[in-house]
């Protein structure tokens, strides 16, 4: 069996896909624990939940108790559930190894087992990637800032929420990475609007209150926008808010060359090549694009390049770099306009 993407997983349970082994890894304990609840919620009845869920660590249980413990039927249920965290500790021997390899070999019809695993950096131990191979299998990997506001909007709309994007960019601007907190401030969004079901960029500037000054994702799309004056204005505050010059060129960077596989392959190309929680920016990355000559694209990236050598290895300051930067991208555009 393939690995399921985490969205996959979901739709899966709601389709009614019952029973087996699901193996969730990685180093995103977040994601891991919400999936493992849409799992007992899926399979367990409230009423009877406390009589058919175990929880254990296999750092703390015996191979026998739990070769006991999932072989043990459901009461008053059509399932039962074990959820068995740090289970990376199974692989040391063949003993704590042998009753998951004898649910591998003949699955329990009652059984739902969810091994919680952050796995070895490149491991490739047997017992993983047969996990991988014939378990349902779902890796969740740490989530970068550009993931952060299509990751909220797919949680809202899991709430039955319209998250507008530019909401969805300055909530993950205020909060980071931190997904618990991001879930906690989603709630109290959700509560704030009520029954109308949409939260806009000025709900999120009312509930979570102290906004950064200048949210880099605006920054970036007033750049490729060509509103070259309001991204001279927000540069110096990026960069007291903690920005790098460095990693306002990487962003800027990424997105150039969304704008290129929009150019080179139209909108399909580049939604094929974002990530799952990157999809959403395909069509506002098309719209970008059309303002964007192939040419213009090569010589920006060529830009940014020169930007970055100079950031790591010039005596001058990032702003000055990136200022420099700005005015190389708007004098390109006032030649292409006047041309």
């Amino acid at each position: 069996m393939a690995l399921v993407a985490a969205d996959q997983l979901a739709k899966r349970l709601a389709a009614g896909s019952r029973g087996g082994i699901f193996f969730l890894f990685g180093d995103n304990e977040f994601l891991k624990e919400q999936a493992a609840a849409q799992i007992v919620a899926a399979h367990l009845d409230p009423a009877t939940r406390d009589f058919n869920l175990d929880q254990l660590r296999a750092t703390d249980t015996d191979p026998d108790a739990l070769a006991s413990i999932v072989h043990t039927p459901p009461m008053m249920a059509a399932w039962r559930v074990v959820v068995v965290r740090d289970a990376q500790v199974l692989a040391a021997s063949a003993r704590s190894r042998a009753p998951i390899e004898a649910l591998l070999a003949r699955r329990m019809p009652d059984l739902a087992l969810v091994l919680m695993a952050a796995l070895p950096d490149r491991s490739k131990a047997q017992f993983f990637e047969r996990l991988k191979k014939e378990a349902t299998a779902v890796e969740f990997q740490p989530l970068g800032e550009a993931d952060l506001p299509g990751w909220l909007m797919a949680n809202a709309e899991q709430r039955g929420l319209k998250l507008d994007s530019a909401a969805a960019r300055t909530l993950a601007g205020a909060i980071g990475t931190d997904l618990g907190i991001l879930v906690q401030e989603l709630t109290k969004l959700e509560h704030y609007v009520g029954e109308r079901r949409r939260i806009t960029r000025a709900d999120v500037e009312a509930v979570v209150g102290v906004l950064p000054r200048q949210n880099r994702w605006d920054w970036f799309d007033a750049v490729t926008a060509g509103d070259f004056a309001a991204a001279r204005k927000g540069l110096p505050i990026l960069l007291d808010q903690g920005e790098s010059g460095v990693g306002l060129v990487i962003g800027l960077g990424t997105q150039f060359l969304r704008l290129g596989l929009v150019a080179a392959g139209g909108e399909t190309a580049l939604a094929a090549a974002l990530l799952p929680h990157q999809k959403w920016l395909a069509g506002r990355s098309a719209r970008q694009a059309r303002h964007w000559s192939k040419d213009r694209l090569d010589r920006a990236i060529a830009d940014l390049l020169r930007a970055d050598r100079l950031l790591k290895s010039s005596a001058l300051g990032d702003r000055a770099i990136l200022e420099e930067l700005l005015l190389r991208l708007e004098h390109r555009a006032q030649v292409a306009t006047a041309a």
